[in-house]
């Protein structure tokens, strides 16, 4: 093999070859990135509860429920995350169209809880709350991963 052939050889493992965050990095980037969403969507709760008028007696607009389903939700989604992009050469694309997608399904229970009025205290405006804190927790999020974890 010529020095010329190792060259361009090395050169292109070097191109191919993607960043190998820990799963440490995810689970500290999805708890600090969950636990900042987390407050975001209590205060956005309060908000639902107070001017808006949704009922205190929505178990989704508590603080647990809130706190625990976006810090687990963020620490799900930054494993997610990294295994994309230590995975996947295109990474920067396939979560350009993933993140997305994810949001629009995470409305689906909300959609289905207007179709449906099956909670106690349920009203759109509770709902209506429940798919802003998605749409904010998916924007906290994914800024978090992308600063830590950016894709290729």
């Amino acid at each position: 093999m010529t020095t010329t052939s190792v060259h361009a050889a090395t050169s292109a493992a070097a191109r191919t070859q993607r960043p190998g965050y820990t799963v440490g990095t995810a689970l500290k980037t999805g708890a600090a990135a969950g636990v900042l969403a987390a407050v975001v969507n209590v205060v956005v709760s309060a908000i639902a509860r107070g001017p808006f008028d949704a009922s205190d007696e929505f178990v989704p607009l508590t603080p647990g429920p809130i706190v625990m389903w976006t810090v687990v939700g963020a620490v799900v989604g930054a494993v997610c995350w990294r295994l994309i992009v230590s995975k996947k050469a295109d990474s920067r694309a396939l979560l350009a169209k993933l993140v997305p997608t994810v949001l629009v399904l995470s409305f689906l229970p909300d959609l289905a809880l207007l179709a449906t009025d099956t909670m106690p205290g349920q009203s759109t405006a509770g709902v209506l709350a429940l798919m802003a804190m998605h749409v904010l927790t998916a924007a906290i999020v994914a800024t978090g991963y992308r600063r830590s974890m950016p894709a290729a």
